[in-house]
């Protein structure tokens, strides 16, 4: 074929192309054309293409749509320019090896951190139904006073906030955070040493890369919560677990051997068990840690859902130069997708924190953060945090309801004092398995016991969210899993 009737055929079949496919622009339909073509060797090595003339009167296109794409092309080396003769395919060693031998699919490499990182992080589904864990009631969050905030402080937002910043967060945040902390929590800080993170699993992380080295130990809870138990462990830590009783973590049974770097616990609401720390073992935990040179990382992921007296004082609050770090978020008392926690440092810790922080994690959303801290200033936090207790707390009465028959044939469920599940106790994990399996069929989320625990199980259970869902999903969610809970029994 001559080079005019081969140019003429290329045309031709682009004009084709460009009808069929009118939801791409016309310069990026004549580009991925003329791309894949070459790429799959339908235009050779050194063949002529069309001039950017020949193309937009042929295609009925403007000529600087054709220069474009012929430019683009040429630019990524898949055409050639040569002087008074017009452009032609450029030479591909690398498509001329694919269409020589096939190449085999590149194995999936992950290091065994990365493998170990994967068994641990079982997604749930797109949708939250009753029964999930850990979801606050979206339905509740005030969006229309939060959208307006929001819209403002991102419109005023000054030049500064558009570059990298370094400072912890912004000042008004801070210090909003430093009069809730202080009266509700009872936690002994100064505005500056709060450090304002995108959640708190970033803080953990942080937490372990600052203070850690791999193969160093870190004492958690048994059963405890599972994001602190992966962010651990991906740093290169060795586990410990510490039995949980009803008097929370107790580090008497705590296994001899090296003193632990970090202690992981969640005293005023343990998760998933519910139990608070005894104020002896608080004490305990305080002593051993100053006395071993550990770091406690407190974290109070709940701690505004207590229903039948006001929040506890924090951990970190008993007393001076307390060697514990405080972990906040804000995932659960207004919604996940928030993205921002808080870490409050002892004095020592600020500086070094805020500043690999600011390198690793590149601080942001200045104006998200200043819309939350008037947010709380004009008191839309503690109304919404009022109502969603009021709220939870009749929530977990509607699934006390559904449970009953169940409760009277013998289901054990925790006292429910605080936080946004109850625990409901199961004879063993192969009624735990049994339970889950029955659920998923029936569209209910179940989430097991035994998958809180990093060792054999001690314990079986289901761990029963009932913050994120209306009380009629939880009333009709409950009265199936009480009817199948006393089936399972009786077989």
């Amino acid at each position: 074929m001559s080079r005019l009737a081969r140019t003429a055929w290329v045309s031709e079949a682009l004009a084709i192309r460009l009808t069929s496919h009118r939801d791409q622009g016309l310069g990026q339909q004549l580009y991925v054309a003329l791309r894949g073509w070459i790429e799959s060797g339908e235009l050779a090595a050194g063949e002529a293409l069309p001039s950017s003339r020949q193309l937009a009167r042929e295609l009925s296109i403007a000529r600087n749509t054709a220069l474009s794409a012929l430019d683009r092309l040429a630019a990524e080396g898949f055409v050639v320019s040569r002087p008074g003769a017009g452009l032609f395919v450029a030479r591909l060693a690398l498509a001329e090896a694919i269409h020589q031998a096939p190449i085999a699919p590149q194995k999936r490499q992950l290091s065994r951190r990365g493998d170990d990182l994967l068994a641990d992080c079982a997604l749930s589904g797109g949708h939250h139904r009753a029964f999930a864990p850990g979801i606050p009631a979206l339905d509740l969050f005030p969006r229309e006073q939060w959208q307006r905030l929001l819209r403002r402080h991102q419109q005023r937002a000054p030049e500064s906030w558009l570059a990298y910043q370094s400072g912890g967060g912004v000042k008004a945040l801070k210090t909003a955070l430093y009069d809730y902390l202080r009266l509700s929590r009872s936690v002994r800080c100064t505005p500056e040493q709060i450090l304002i993170t995108q959640g708190a699993q970033q803080g953990f992380e942080l937490i372990a890369r600052m203070l850690t080295d791999p193969g160093d130990g870190a004492w958690i809870e048994e059963p405890g919560y599972v994001g602190a138990q992966v962010a651990l462990k991906a740093a290169g830590l060795s586990l410990v677990p510490v039995p949980v009783d009803a008097e929370g973590i107790d580090i008497e049974r705590a296994p001899q051997g090296a003193p632990p770097k970090l202690i992981y616990v969640t005293p005023s609401h343990q998760y998933p068990r519910g139990v608070t720390l005894s104020l002896s073992r608080r004490l305990a935990l305080l002593e051993t840690a100053r006395a071993q040179g550990s770091w406690i990382i407190e974290d109070d992921y709940d701690s505004e859902f207590r229903y039948s007296s006001p929040p506890l004082a924090s951990l970190q609050g008993l007393m001076d130069q307390a060697p514990v770090i405080y972990v906040g978020t804000f995932s659960k008392v207004l919604y996940p997708g928030l993205r921002l926690g808080y870490l409050v440092l002892p004095e020592a810790l600020v500086e070094p924190f805020q500043r690999a922080n600011a390198r690793i994690n590149r601080e942001g959303q200045y104006a998200v953060q200043a819309a939350l801290a008037e947010f709380i200033e004009q008191g839309h936090f503690s109304r919404h945090v009022a109502r969603m207790r009021r709220a939870y707390r009749s929530r977990q009465a509607a699934l006390r309801r559904a449970l009953a028959p169940a409760v009277d044939k013998g289901l054990t469920l925790s006292d429910g004092h605080a936080g946004m599940h109850l625990l409901a106790g199961l004879e063993s994990v192969a009624c735990e398995q049994t339970l889950v399996a029955a659920g998923r069929a029936q569209g209910i989320q179940l989430s097991p016991l035994s998958r809180y625990f990093t060792g054999p199980p001690a314990q079986a259970g289901l761990v029963l969210g009932y913050a994120g869902s209306h009380e009629q999903d939880i009333a009709r969610a409950g009265d199936w899993l009480a009817r199948a809970w006393c089936k399972q029994r009786s077989s």
